[in-house]
């Protein structure tokens, strides 16, 4: 039987079954090999030549592959229709290629969706390899690689608490700091409207604002403070107000596209509230489940036989007058766009949502998919949008009031794009106005305005502006998107993304000393370079030359930087954040404690950096990079406590702090404690400072054993102890007035962990193919599916209830990949496994150990690898 590969077993499982009995299919589990992350991978003194290695947890996936070969040597490789996919199946010929037989046949097969009829048709239409496509990853790779392995160090010797830099990754941090910078240098600009009640003879009333004003057109700032509102105010309220004109114009609104992969993040985010990897995670599933086509894409045509069966969907389901009279057609506008791949949609347009038997996240991301779809090929929306306008008789003031009314819903009828814009009144809906009648006044108000500064990106916007730029694909953005937040150089808070310090410090070093490299234009036009080679227009191994030439120079001309340059160019490029014009017009550098000094950015020996001021020690004034300008922080003696010590309040590296004594040789570290966040710095008096250095307090011996009760804060938070058992306190407050009925009832309320009983099974479902039972148990951290001992934590969208059998073996098999505990068989294979070893020699067994422990570097990289398809094509990607 043929072997056919693929890199997921959901994927595999749902091929087999197109495929029957007369094919093996088997899971790569992703890719097989990658570079191994030490010096000389990519070797540039021969030509770029790379040097390969099989992941730990690869290789047992490889011989399963391998063992299938020796019973039939044709191997099918049916990875993903995209670069990355095509670099998969290049991995595993090359990986595979001692194990081909001679004259084996290796084919190369593609299908944009899952289904019965596209996986045929694919079988039945076998090609090569795709080289250009090859060649366009390798590039792609080993630029990944010089940049991340030859720039990261540099960072980690010139920028303490620096931890990497990468390709794409750098240049999408700039995005976000950028944009911080922006929303900094902002300077809102006050100015007013005024909105009268109008209401007709007939008594009907509507809403119209003030276009013209002693008249003339009324521009945005004309109207710049409350005196002059008031003035238009008057002017209006003064004089008899009229219609003068009510016109009527027919207006249509056309559909949306079909998703792409930016497209559905940003949707997904604005409608259902998902991150990019989340989003993309639960279409990979749809995808591999065979329910919609791949969701990698930056296409937005469609096939014209799912155009024709959207058309059908759409007529049966809300009739002819829906359907236009000729299909829509798409051109995608976004730079680079490479439309080799069709939209995202679904594989049965006549599948609806309400049919599928799917977690829920899933289902309502095929919600949207499937609504999006349709409605990009129904007919327009028509309205009627009335205009009308008001004026004085003496035209001194004029009005205008706007609405509009629906004739026909067309695709609004499905779905309609979400957006962060209010509609305004524009979207209202006017009573019968005449030309020529009274406006009776009913009420005349100024509203006061603040121009916005731009907001800061959420992970869908920033894809969005991403793909504007033509900076990095869609298979890169969401680890692009995790990677700068899990290097903690951007953190996100309601949904938005706000740089860090240390992602600040790193984007000022590069900007200075690398400029060309997180260039948005270079970036993209090697972007655009990487897809020449894909459509075998350009060498690859030429752009790597050139690429290599200059970015070595640059790297040289760092050699001899000094951390303190380093510092001294990003204090002033970060001088107006660090240091924001003061109210008073005095000279912001000046430190506020001592008066003499100047700050400047100075480094941590923990890493990080704050700022400081030059005259440490007599001057002691420090304060984090994001701090607020404040009071000045320095050495403030609270007074003493019983034993005649001083209590002093003081600002460090890490924030406020209260210290009892001083240091001696014999304390060279006297009692500390910090300030608690909530807890302004300014408001801690004696009495408040004693009571933090007398902690943990003791609250009383236990009811049940007599172990004393302590309050405390610690690492975590506030918490009360008993014995070894800790418990979080929801206030830091209660730590000081906490009583033990309280106590007693929060260390209850804490799960029991170590080795109390086991909890019953959330659900048993059924015995493993291998032996042993599966089981959903509910965890410290959470439900997880255990079979012997792996434990594979589900997903956060996945229910305990709705977990399968099948579902359970996919995170089962996953959680080994990454390097799960080995498995326990069933019992008879236990004991059969026992009595093989006793056939070798016992000097083998150590053997075998110390060679699987030389290789640590590989097993730490392989552990990085998800074994699901989404995030091992995502690992390798610009990082």
């Amino acid at each position: 039987m043929p072997v056919v590969v693929v890199e997921s077993p959901a994927k595999a499982k749902t091929i087999n079954k197109y495929l029957g009995d007369d094919y093996t299919v088997l899971a790569s589990f992703g890719h097989v090999r990658d570079l191994p992350p030490k010096d000389g991978s990519v070797d540039t003194d021969a030509d770029f030549a790379m040097k390969w290695e099989i992941a730990a947890d690869s290789k047992k996936h490889v011989k399963a592959i391998k063992d299938a070969l020796a019973a039939d040597p044709n191997l099918i490789l049916a990875t993903d229709p995209d670069r990355e996919g095509e670099a998969i199946s290049w991995h595993l010929r090359e990986a595979l290629a001692p194990a081909l037989k001679k004259g084996a046949q290796v084919s190369r097969v593609t299908f944009n969706a899952i289904t019965k009829a596209a996986v045929t048709e694919a079988m039945a239409n076998p090609r090569e390899i795709d080289q250009p496509l090859v060649d366009a990853y390798l590039a792609r790779r080993a630029l990944d690689y010089l940049v991340g392995f030859n720039l990261s160090p540099v960072l980690w010797r010139k920028l303490p608490g620096a931890k990497s830099a990468g390709r794409v990754q750098s240049v999408a941090l700039r995005v976000i700091v950028d944009r911080e910078m922006e929303i900094e240098a902002f300077r809102a600009r006050e100015y007013w409207s005024v909105h009268a009640v109008l209401a007709t003879p007939r008594g009907q009333e509507y809403r119209a604002q003030l276009v013209s004003y002693a008249g003339k057109k009324l521009e945005r700032y004309d109207l710049a403070n409350e005196e002059a509102a008031h003035l238009a105010v008057s002017a209006v309220e003064s004089r008899d107000l009229a219609v003068t004109s009510v016109a009527s114009k027919p207006a249509s609104r056309n559909p949306w596209p079909p998703f792409m992969t930016s497209t559905l993040q940003q949707e997904a985010s604005r409608k259902l509230g998902l991150g990019a990897r989340a989003c993309m995670s639960a279409a990979q599933r749809l995808y591999e489940a065979g329910y919609i086509t791949y969701m990698r894409t930056d296409g937005i045509d469609m096939a014209p036989e799912a155009v024709m069966a959207a058309r059908d969907a759409i007529k049966a389901r809300f009739g002819a007058d829906y359907v236009p009279k000729s299909p829509r057609m798409y051109k995608n506008k976004a730079k680079n766009a490479q439309e080799a791949h069709e939209c995202i949609r679904p594989t049965d347009m006549m599948l609806s949502p309400d049919r599928l038997n799917i977690e829920p996240e899933q289902r309502k991301l095929y919600d949207l998919i499937w609504k999006r779809t349709l409605a990009s090929q129904m007919e327009a929306a028509r309205m009627e949008r009335t205009t009308v306008e008001i004026g004085s008789a003496d035209a001194q003031v004029g009005l205008r009031a706007t609405g509009q009314v629906m004739l026909f819903d067309g695709f609004l009828r499905v779905y309609d794009q979400g957006t962060d814009d209010d509609e305004g009144e524009d979207s209202a809906r006017l009573p019968a106005i005449e030309q020529g009648e009274v406006a009776s006044k009913r009420g005349v108000t100024p509203e006061q305005h603040f121009t916005q500064p731009p907001p800061r990106y959420t992970e869908a916007t920033l894809v969005k502006r991403m793909e504007e730029l033509g900076i990095g694909r869609p298979s890169t953005y969401a680890s692009i998107v995790t990677t700068i937040q899990d290097r903690e150089y951007v953190r996100k808070d309601k949904n938005r993304l706000f740089p860090e310090d240390k992602g600040r410090l790193v984007t000022a070093f590069l900007v200075k000393y690398f400029p060309r490299y997180v260039s948005y234009d270079f970036t993209a036009d090697l972007e655009g370079e990487l897809d020449d080679i894909s459509s075998g227009s350009r060498e690859y191994r030429e752009v790597l030359r050139r690429f290599w030439r200059d970015f070595a120079a640059a790297l040289a001309d760092t050699s001899e930087l000094r951390i303190s340059e380093v510092l001294t160019a990003i204090d002033d490029a970060l001088a107006p954040h660090l240091y924001p014009a003061r109210a008073d017009g005095g000279d912001p550098r000046l430190c506020p404690l001592c008066g003499a000094g100047r700050l400047n950015l100075k480094t941590a020996r923990s890493g990080g950096a704050f700022i400081g001021c030059n005259n440490y020690p007599e001057c002691r004034y420090t304060r984090p990079l994001s701090g607020p300008e404040g009071e000045a922080m320095g050495d403030t003696v609270l007074g003493q406590d019983a034993q005649g010590l001083e209590i002093s309040l003081r600002n460090g590296r890490f924030g406020p702090y209260v210290q009892r004594g001083e240091a001696t040789a014999d304390a060279p570290k006297p009692p500390r404690a910090s300030i608690p966040k909530g807890w302004e710095p300014a408001a801690v008096d004696l009495e408040k400072a004693l009571m933090l250095l007398d902690l943990p307090r003791e609250i009383g011996p236990h009811p049940e054993d007599g172990e004393p009760v302590q309050a405390g804060i610690g690492r975590y938070g506030p918490y009360v102890k008993h014995g070894p058992k800790y418990a979080n306190l929801p206030e830091v407050d209660e730590v000081f007035t906490i009583g033990m009925n309280r106590a007693v009832e929060v260390l209850a309320s804490k799960p029991q962990r170590g080795r109390a009983a086991a909890a019953a099974p959330l659900a048993e479902l059924g015995e493993h193919p291998e032996g042993g039972a599966v089981q959903v148990l509910n965890g410290r951290f959470g439900p997880y599916v255990k079979w012997g001992k792996v434990n594979a934590t589900l997903p956060r969208d996945l229910a305990p209830e709705a977990v399968t059998m099948e579902r359970a073996l996919e995170l089962i098999a996953a959680k080994q990949a990454k390097g799960g505990k080995t498995t326990r068989k069933a019992p008879a294979k236990t004991a059969a496994a026992k009595k093989a070893p006793a056939k070798k020699a016992p000097a083998k067994k150590p053997a075998a150990k110390k060679t699987a422990a030389k290789k640590p570097a590989a097993k730490k990289a392989a552990a990085k690898k998800p074994a699901s398809e989404t995030a091992a094509k995502d690992a390798p990607a610009e990082g």
